[in-house]
This record gives structure tokens, sequence and C-alpha cells, in this order.
């Protein structure tokens, strides 16, 4: 697998139109590439993004979350949430290359996916291309950030091994691979975490990945979340004091 990574200009709120960076960045895509986009710049392309100075912090997690914790339960002051069915800290609002700014995700993460992949189908002339809106997250118990997919496109987003036998025989029971999170989590390797300014990624040569030559349906998207009470860490999940954020539960 080969991942190259890309400069870009600097970004701000709508200080650039997203379809003019990809263009700009990747003159040429070949069939069966990845494009992993860090959701930040769609987010400062869309102009999701409110001045430090004019919001209170705290509302902005209840407005972008399912459910939080109040970051009082925090010897950091940083409160967990449950956002776009995801548990990771503060609803994934950023404030690094933020300039005072706090960075809320893309509006749509799916649109934003699928649109890409359009944009690039048509620009190009291909059918195979796949699209990773990608962030990064913490590990419970280990230091460091581990890049995940918010959503994807063009490509099945896991592989299923339930049912087939190990190298001895044995059935798998559980056993899904999340080939997105893990495209997602080598494009952020690259991309970096600082100042890099290289915001999107070309994967090329995956051989693993399994292309689709459309967007997902919603059952696929459906397909990929596991409700609280079925997840593996649901002793966790569920004897925390959750409250309530303004976005729909799952």
């Amino acid at each position: 697998m080969k991942i190259t990574v890309i400069r870009t200009d600097r970004v701000t709120s709508k200080s650039h139109e997203l379809f003019e960076i990809l263009d700009k960045a990747i003159p040429k895509i070949e069939e069966n590439s990845i494009v992993a986009v860090a959701a930040k710049i769609v987010s400062l392309c869309e102009g999701r993004v409110v001045a430090m100075s004019d919001a209170d912090k705290d509302t902005l997690i209840k407005q972008e979350s399912q459910q939080f914790l109040p970051r009082s339960l925090s010897r950091y002051n940083v409160s967990f949430t449950i956002t776009h069915n995801m548990l990771l800290p503060t609803a994934g609002i950023d404030e690094s290359n933020a300039n005072d700014h706090y960075i809320l995700w893309p509006k749509d993460l799916q649109a934003s996916a699928n649109a890409i992949r359009e944009h690039l189908v048509s620009k190009h002339g291909i059918t195979n291309v796949g699209v990773i809106i990608t962030d990064s997250t913490t590990r419970p118990l280990q230091w460091g950030t581990t890049g995940v997919a918010l959503a994807s496109s063009g490509f099945e987003p896991l592989k299923d091994y339930i049912g087939t036998a190990d190298i001895f025989g044995r059935e798998l029971q559980f056993q899904k691979s999340n080939i997105a999170n893990g495209l997602a989590a080598a494009a952020v390797t690259m991309m970096g975490e600082g100042n890099e300014q290289t915001p999107i990624a070309l994967i090329e040569d995956a051989a693993f990945v399994k292309f689709q030559g459309r967007n997902p349906t919603p059952e696929e998207i459906e397909a990929l979340v596991i409700s609280p009470q079925d997840d593996l860490y649901a002793p966790l999940i569920d004897n925390a004091p959750w409250q309530k954020g303004d976005q729909p539960l799952y």
C-alpha cells in the first residue's frame, strides 16, 4: 500500500472551496485509489466554525452530541460524548489550527463523503475511487491519538470473517475487520497532527479494498453501528451517568 500526503494552502473558514482544494491537490487519480480528507478541512470550507469569544463550549458539546458526560467528571476537564454513534471526547470539536475558533464536524459527514466521491468520479472519469473523512481520537489506557473514519464511500468499509475458519479450522464468531478505520489510521499517521498542513492523503495499491463504484446504501451505513446495549463495552457504557445531547439517539 502506498500513501502520499498532500500539502495545501492554509485554510480558514470559507476561505476556499473544497472541490477546488481537491482539484489542485490531486490533479490526477487512478482507478482503485482512496482519498482521505481531514474532517477539519471539510468543516472549514463549510464554515462550521464558531469564534471562542462568541460561544460556550459546554453548550456546543450538548448541541453536537447524542449523549455527553459533564466535564467536571474528568481530571482533564474533558467531556466524553457519543457523537454520530462514536464514543469520543468533546463531540469532535477541535481547537487546534483553528485561530481562536471552535471547529465543529461537517454538518453531514456521509453527504460530504458521497459528494467528494461523486466529484472525483466526474472530474477524473473513473469508477472505482474511495473516500474517507478522517479525524483522530484517543484509545483508553494508551497515550496518543489514532486516525478514525468518520464516514466513507465507494468501498466496503467492513470485511466480515464471521463463519470462516482460522488457520486451525476454528470457526470465527465475532471478527470483522474495519477497513475504513484501518485506512484512516494509516493516512492520519502520515498526515500528522500539528502544523504539517497536509490534510489530504492519496492511498494507492490497497489490494485488500473491495471497491463498489457507488455510494453506500442506508442499510450499509446502519450496519456499521452497534447499539450501546449490544456493544462489547456495554458494562462501561451503560453505567456512565450520561446526559442527553441535542442530536437524535442511534
